[in-house]
């Protein structure tokens, strides 16, 4: 399968949104999250995912700087991969992947390690990703090691610790060209 990568705006973000909470419930297995009392994967009193997408809406609102990408394999919508730019990334830091997701059915075809590479391709300079450290998450981890592995011919550094509000992560970085 071909896999493409698609920066959508005001118009298509409603493909990203309908994706959204897959991720939610994929990161559920992960995290232990639960749902909120009215069935969405949200802290507090929201109510509809169309109260959880108005959450979400700042990935559209800050062109290059926010980066909402859509993730296709032979044009089927399959995931999205969210990148920010400062303010929005770690202190030195040029591009945060914030969100990566590709869906199950289409997960160990290529896809996601494709999709990645064309993401990281679209911005050259010091980038980092984290995900969740524990060995729930073996597959995510295994998957960015072997991906930075061969997109960066192994100089990437990776560690274990805080990232701030998001608590303990396993956090990789590398350096792909351009920027500081």
């Amino acid at each position: 399968m071909n896999a493409t990568i698609h920066l959508t705006d005001r118009d298509t973000k409603f493909i990203i949104h309908n994706l959204y909470p897959l991720y939610l419930h994929d990161l559920s297995e992960i995290w232990g999250w639960t749902p909120n009392d009215y069935g969405v994967f949200e802290d507090g009193p929201t109510l509809t995912l169309q109260e959880q997408n108005q959450e979400f809406a700042v990935w559209w609102e800050h062109p290059g700087v926010l980066y909402p990408y859509l993730i296709r394999a032979d044009g089927i919508p399959v995931g999205f991969a969210l990148v920010a730019a400062p303010p929005y990334a770690p202190p030195g830091i040029e591009f945060y992947l914030n969100e990566f997701f590709v869906l199950r059915s289409f997960r160990g075809k290529g896809i996601a390690k494709s999709a990645a590479m064309q993401v990281f391709d679209a911005h050259a300079g010091a980038w980092e990703l984290q995900t969740n450290p524990t060995e729930a998450n073996q597959r995510a981890q295994a998957f960015w090691r072997k991906t930075l592995q061969s997109y960066t011919a192994g100089a990437f550094r990776t560690h274990v610790g805080e990232s701030g509000k998001g608590g303990v992560k396993w956090i990789f970085r590398f350096h792909n060209g351009g920027g500081a």
